[in-house]
């Protein structure tokens, strides 16, 4: 049937192994790329008609994407459930719902930078076609979850401060107390007031600390590939391994060609 080869090859070109399949997802993953930063750049700028379109359009192709990837799923309520499908449908509602909705949700919108990385066909891809990525890929993962958080955490300052704080007008700025936060370094130039903006000072310092430390560990542990042993489930082992160091069981581990 018509409908059956045409899921098939929509499946193809999101869970695939051909180049074209490649190819797609790493376009959908400049997609994201693009939005996050048209999100960004657009933040402080008054609600033009022309951002409105660009908003509703971004809003449109999110969708398109997000009813796709439920159409082939094989557990649809497993998809649902992800994290990073809510996050999606947080975000196509702030944008599909930005002519009616008076607020800033510049922050909502940020949360499509959650996918950014955390779709197992992507990663799949960048280790077969990325010698680099293979060599430093908790490095590159955790430091890519470090911005997403930046990201996010920015976008939600910029939306409880922005009009409200005459500092923080812009998403430099509210990037910049985020960032100074973040470190502990707080330079004091920029505070958040009230007990809200407090408690937000709070769970960045704290948080913040806990990723970069994650980061840290990240960068000077020694380098490893992830091969899954079919005996005990050890995913993680020195690049030039024989054995499972857990279980003993020999192991074929790819190199694509490296030494």
């Amino acid at each position: 049937m018509l409908e059956g080869r045409v899921k098939r090859a929509i499946a193809a070109l999101y869970k695939g192994d051909g180049r074209a399949a490649a190819r797609f997802r790493y376009g959908l993953l400049a997609f994201d790329f693009s939005t996050i930063a048209f999100f960004i750049v657009t933040a402080p700028m008054e609600l033009t008609p022309a951002i409105l379109a660009a908003d509703i359009a971004i809003g449109s192709l999110i969708l398109l994407d997000f009813l796709l990837r439920l159409w082939i799923a094989e557990h649809k309520r497993r998809m649902l459930l992800r994290p990073y499908t809510l996050a999606d449908l947080l975000v196509i509602a702030s944008l599909l719902l930005a002519p009616i909705v008076d607020q800033n949700l510049t922050f909502l919108r940020l949360l499509r930078a959650l996918r950014l990385l955390h779709s197992y066909e992507v990663l799949r891809d960048l280790r077969q076609g990325a010698g680099f990525f293979r060599r430093h890929e908790d490095v590159i993962v955790r430091s890519v979850n470090l911005l997403v958080f930046v990201f996010i955490v920015t976008g939600v300052v910029f939306s409880y401060a922005f009009g409200r704080n005459a500092d923080i007008d812009s998403y430099v700025a509210a990037l910049y107390f985020t960032v100074s936060s973040l470190t502990t370094t707080g330079f004091g130039d920029i505070v958040l007031h009230g007990t809200a903006g407090r408690l937000l000072s709070v769970l960045i310092m704290v948080v913040g600390v806990a990723l970069f430390i994650r980061l840290a560990q990240a960068m000077f542990a020694p380098a490893k590939v992830i091969h899954t042993c079919p005996d005990c489930g050890l995913d993680r082992h020195e690049p030039d391994a024989v054995h499972c160091k857990h279980c003993g069981r020999t192991l074929k581990i790819t190199t694509h060609g490296e030494q």
